[in-house]
């Protein structure tokens, strides 16, 4: 009767527990997003978050304390000042952020990879008005006699995987037949470290990087030749967020009226090209 009468009363007990976390538990609350003050949905609250991919110097990469700087952290900083909220910053792989899956799956608000507007990515992005002309450059060891792809047959030439620049060799490799061995990175770190060990004779990317690496590198590379292919980056926002857009679009114009613009530019890229 007594152990009886303790069995009855431990289960009791148990289930007075179990209904306790269970009120605790349907109690909390889960951050499933917020609202800005002007109604615009973001994946987080009183947060924009960023998906980009590390490294790309000047336009993102790690400061010597570990935070993410750059010039695409800076353009996007007025946004989301604009918005009244703070920053976050997601490191992804490029083949989420241009395929639109990280916007799509709700990682991010927005994507900021130094990446250029092309027909085949505003299949699946939303794109931001131009913030940037950029264009291709071929990087060699010092001391390597080379203007031209064609006086790189029968060699290795690196590229960024998922890039434009890829798209550029292999295009230019298969118009001209030309014999060389076009070689795909993960990232620029990776590509920059085979150039700089002699795994590739030369590598391809957009020049502003091949300009911070040498400035941080000197006298290890050196900028062979440019190829001027007329790309434009943009900031990437999920399809059909047309009020996102329109903030991100708003802040562009008026960092280029006031001068804020032309002040980031300087700080992370140099002096503007003449127009």
């Amino acid at each position: 009767m007594t152990t009886l009468g303790n069995t009855r009363k431990a289960a009791t007990l148990a289930a007075a527990v179990m209904l306790a976390v269970g009120g605790v538990a349907g109690c909390a609350k889960k951050d499933t997003g917020g609202e800005t003050e002007s109604g615009i949905a973001l994946v987080k609250a009183g947060a924009l978050t960023t998906c980009t991919h590390l490294p790309y110097a000047p336009f993102q990469s790690k400061d010597d304390t570990g935070k993410v700087v750059g010039f695409d952290v800076d353009i996007v900083e007025l946004v989301a000042k604009k918005l009244g909220v703070t920053q976050e910053i997601i490191d992804t792989p490029f083949e989420g952020i241009k395929s639109g899956a990280d916007l799509n799956a709700g990682k991010c608000d927005i994507a900021a990879a130094g990446m250029t507007i092309t027909d085949e990515r505003k299949q699946v992005l939303d794109f931001s008005d131009p913030y940037f002309d950029a264009t291709q450059a071929l990087a060699v060891l010092t001391g390597k006699e080379v203007k031209t792809l064609e006086e790189l047959a029968g060699k290795r030439v690196g590229v960024q995987g998922a890039t434009t620049g890829e798209d550029y060799i292999k295009a230019q490799v298969a118009e001209k037949s030309l014999n060389i061995e076009v070689v795909s990175y993960k990232d620029l770190a990776a590509q920059q470290q085979a150039l700089a060990t002699g795994q590739i004779e030369a590598a391809v990317n957009d020049l502003p990087v091949w300009n911070e690496y040498i400035k941080t590198n000197p006298g290890k590379v050196v900028v062979a030749t440019g190829f001027d292919t007329g790309e434009q980056y943009g900031l990437a926002i999920k399809k059909g967020n047309a009020e996102l857009l329109k903030a991100v679009n708003e802040s562009l114009t008026a960092a280029k009226a006031d001068g804020t613009y032309d002040s980031i530019y300087a700080n992370w890229i140099g002096a503007k090209p003449a127009s």
